[in-house]
């Protein structure tokens, strides 16, 4: 609850008072404003007590309140395009002092129609003139410390041109129903839509119950009439939801006398729900029949299902020259390392045999099966690295899942680096992460896999392996780190690479696109805790159909994905490199967002290119942001600023996401991922400041942060975090946890004065910040390799508070070849790094 002082209160009363009432001349105080009663959404609302619909309510008693930071908005759907002449904003004590009031015709690309600096509260009318569907105020700064807050947000005009009729057809007849609860088998859910008033549904006698009906797809919808038995409902609402599970309010009704009723109503979904609150009578609650009707009442709806695109290549074992397939993408992208092709092979389930599937850059290939055995390969899935004369160590973007690989000669070959995942893979034979040859190499990650044989990393620096099962591990160079894997070799790191936890305290597989039936269907895996072994074939979890997807093709706007997830649509990006000129802000809990052949945002203009609120369980998979040549102030931002909200039963994921400052191009961030919601699990990411390509420079491709945490309670499984101008990962949140952590400081530091600060020399590539008392790490490694100037000597590779709380376990610092030093591993201890030799210096326990 929030509590205001008394003179805060009467001194805004007094400014309310001292208002000119000629103020407002355009609308008449009878007139209805266009947004009365509209569908209304906002960022963020204070508490249970101040939700959105409270500012289009006409009820100046209630009110909408945002949380206390800055970067708010509240939104309305005015149900079809309207011209617009005059919005009226009534604050509350508080209130904006500098905002916007924006328009928009698909609710993703916004015109202002009036900035407002210097506000002072009280009533805001505001003479406009703009046409759109959608109107909005955006807070830039607020007037108090608590968030902004309105009795009523008003917006006055016309309809604009002829405005489409409401379908006289009944969409919802006929359609599958459900209901939370029925009176007996002869009143069920289905007697409501079958078109007849001599059957009914009715429910049993208690307070709150609901009956929902499924239209099929996405629909635009404008009225609903219900035909009440004699048990009727007094106060219910009407909503509608894309998916189901995530509910939006379109009328809310009390004191209703039953009978029958038509109710107006603006917004889309596909399932319709009527939710009653208090009933009628002492008996449940009861319909004859519902009726839902639908019409274009603005613009059309983004479609959910349909193709994949054109970069999805599709097989089964019948296919014709199925292995010149693999070996056309192969040709182009063997060694395109920064080019713009993206592919996805999805493998149909089925034995293929003799197949060699060679995996270039920007290539992924996966089973449509539900587990791995659905989708045999007799042969081999293959990543060498003779593109680069044998050095792996540059194998980055592309991808495995969900396959099960009978090796030709009896051990596959998987000689990636940085952000090349091997998932939910069953290999019936050995595993070698080398190149042939046994070049340098720089990865790794494998998750949720099981490898009968033995896995060999040979001239792999670093590895990551989670949830999963191996026949045997044999060596590894610097840090291998294991969480919840069986058959893994015991913690040595005192005299050699391993860091071994029985189990991964969080974890959760990531959504993968597979077919049932003939179906497309992408499969959400449920949260584990304390993992051991693989998640398959219990494949606890959820199953979304296609058609609840927004299936995003090259070419997309950003307007239109944005006006899909406001709709209530999930996105799946096909491969393709998508330019934005809006932020993509994923606002509803639970969303999808999943990527397939690496598919790339690209934020254009200096905006963000990703957002996601403070809201329950988003997940994002499988794609890479690439940041523009304008400088954008955070490339993916997880929660808003200041969020407290705990998602420990459902927390947001962040799977295969990687983050990319140069290299295909000059690129400039200030921070490349921020994460401000609580319990957020990143499970494998590897944010990249580029040390070669096009567009690299001290300043060219300039990004002072990498991964920066505020949120407590958050998880790092699998982090790779390179080059940052500043530190590589900032956390500043309680409770975090970072299991494997892998570093290399940013080549062109051009001197050590250009790195120092604090009277420090360098910044820490993994800094804890003073102000946290709880934190805990395992298997860090940060590399200098300062080929600008070599006789840098960094003070540390790790940074922290010295506190009880604060517990790191099996970290090092290594200089390669010499190029430049560290003077100790942690804070002050340590033993520095040893010249030319390239041994690394370790600690095994800090404090």
């Amino acid at each position: 609850m929030r509590l205001r002082s008394l003179g805060v209160a009467l001194a805004t009363t007094a400014s309310l008072c001292a208002l000119p009432l000629a103020a407002s001349t355009t609308a008449s105080a009878a007139e209805t404003p266009l947004s009365q009663g509209k569908t209304v959404t906002a960022s963020s609302q204070e508490n249970g007590g101040t939700p959105a619909a409270y500012a289009v309510d006409g009820n100046t008693a209630t009110r909408w309140s945002s949380a206390a930071t800055d970067d708010q908005w509240l939104q309305v759907d005015l149900g079809a395009t309207a011209s617009v002449t005059q919005v009226v904003l009534n604050w509350e004590a508080a209130y904006g002092k500098d905002y916007k009031v924006q328009i928009s015709q698909d609710g993703g690309t916004w015109t202002d129609l009036k900035s407002v600096t210097g506000g002072d509260g009280g009533l805001d009318t505001l003479a406009v003139s703009g046409q759109g569907r959608y109107v909005r105020m955006l807070g830039v700064h607020r007037a108090t410390p608590y968030g902004y807050s309105l009795w009523e947000f008003q917006v006055f005009g016309s309809p604009s041109g002829t405005q489409p009729g409401c379908g006289t057809a009944n969409a919802a007849q006929g359609r599958p129903a459900s209901a939370s609860s029925t009176e007996n088998a002869g009143t069920p859910a289905s007697a409501a839509f079958d078109g007849s008033t001599s059957t009914r549904w009715s429910s049993q006698p208690a307070d709150p119950q609901w009956l929902q009906v499924d239209l099929g797809s996405v629909q635009d919808l404008c009225k609903v009439d219900l035909n009440w038995e004699a048990a009727y409902g007094k106060d219910f609402q009407i909503q509608a939801s894309a998916d189901g599970q995530s509910w939006t309010t379109l009328k809310s009704v009390t004191g209703a006398s039953g009978g029958t009723a038509s109710y107006d109503v603006s917004g889309s979904g596909r399932y319709v729900r009527i939710l009653g609150t208090a009933r009628g009578t002492g008996y449940g609650y009861s319909l004859w029949e519902v009726a839902v009707h639908t019409g274009t009442t603005g613009v059309p709806p983004v479609q959910g299902g349909g193709d994949l695109g054109p970069n999805v290549i599709v097989v089964d074992p019948s296919t014709p020259d199925l292995q010149q397939k693999f070996d056309d993408v192969f040709a182009k992208q063997e060694s395109n390392q920064f080019g713009t092709g993206r592919y996805q092979f999805l493998l149909k389930p089925g034995t293929y045999n003799g197949i060699n599937a060679q995996i270039g850059f920007y290539t992924s290939i996966s089973g449509l099966g539900l587990n791995p055995d659905d989708t045999q390969i007799n042969g081999d899935v293959t990543v060498d690295a003779g593109w680069f004369n044998g050095n792996a160590t540059q194998n980055f973007w592309r991808s495995a899942e969900n396959l099960a690989i009978t090796p030709s000669n009896g051990t596959d070959r998987w000689a990636v680096a940085q952000a090349a995942p091997f998932r939910r893979i069953h290999v019936k034979g050995g595993l070698n992460l080398a190149p042939n040859g046994y070049g340098w190499a720089s990865g790794g990650y494998i998750a949720d896999s099981k490898i009968d044989g033995t896995v060999g990393p040979y001239s792999q620096q670093q590895w990551y392996t989670r949830d999963s099962s191996v026949g045997g591990w044999t060596n590894g160079v610097w840090n291998m780190t294991f969480t919840g894997v069986q058959g893994a070799p015991a913690t040595n790191f005192d005299s050699g690479p391993y860091t071994t936890l029985d189990a991964t305290p969080v974890s959760r597989e990531k959504p993968f696109l597979y077919l049932d039936g003939s179906a497309y269907k992408v499969f959400v895996p449920a949260k584990r805790t304390n993992a051991r072994g693989v998640s398959w074939p219990a494949n606890a979890g959820t199953s979304l159909p296609l058609d609840q997807f927004y299936v995003v093709k090259p070419g997309a706007t950003a307007a239109t994905i944005n006006a899909a997830l406001a709709q209530g649509l999930n996105l799946l990006f096909t491969p393709g490199v998508y330019h934005l000129d809006q932020t993509i802000d994923v606002t509803r809990a639970n969303t999808v967002v999943l990527g397939l052949g690496l598919a790339t945002l690209v934020p254009d203009n200096g905006i963000d290119a990703l957002h996601v609120a403070d809201v329950d369980g988003v997940k994002l998979a499988g794609f890479l942001i690439d940041a523009g040549p304008v400088n954008s102030d955070t490339l993916l931002r997880i929660g808003t600023p200041g969020s407290t909200a705990d998602h420990s039963a459902n927390p947001t994921t962040m799977q295969d996401v990687f983050i990319r400052i140069g290299g295909a191009g000059p690129g400039l961030a200030t921070n490349s991922v921020v994460v401000n919601s609580n319990n957020t699990v990143i499970d494998h990411t590897w944010i990249w400041r580029a040390d070669h390509g096009s567009g690299v420079g001290w300043d060219t491709n300039r990004a002072d942060y990498g991964l920066r945490v505020n949120g407590n309670d958050v998880l790092a499984t699998g982090l790779f975090v390179e080059h940052f101008n500043k530190y590589d990962v900032y956390w500043s949140g309680e409770r975090g946890r970072t299991i494997f952590f892998q570093n290399e400081k940013a080549y062109d530091a051009p001197n050590a004065a250009a790195i120092t600060h604090d009277g420090i020399v360098g910044y820490a590539a993994y800094k804890v910040a003073d102000t946290v008392n709880t934190h805990e790490a395992w298997g860090l490694g940060s590399y200098c390799n300062y080929t600008a100037d070599p006789s840098i000597v960094q003070a540390h590779g790790f940074q922290v508070p010295v506190k009880s709380g604060i517990k790191l376990h099996d970290l090092l610092v290594i200089s390669l070849g010499g190029m430049g030093q560290y003077a100790h591993v942690v804070n002050d201890t340590g033993a520095p790094t040893s010249g030319t030799n390239t041994v690394p210096s370790k600690v095994v326990q800090f404090p």
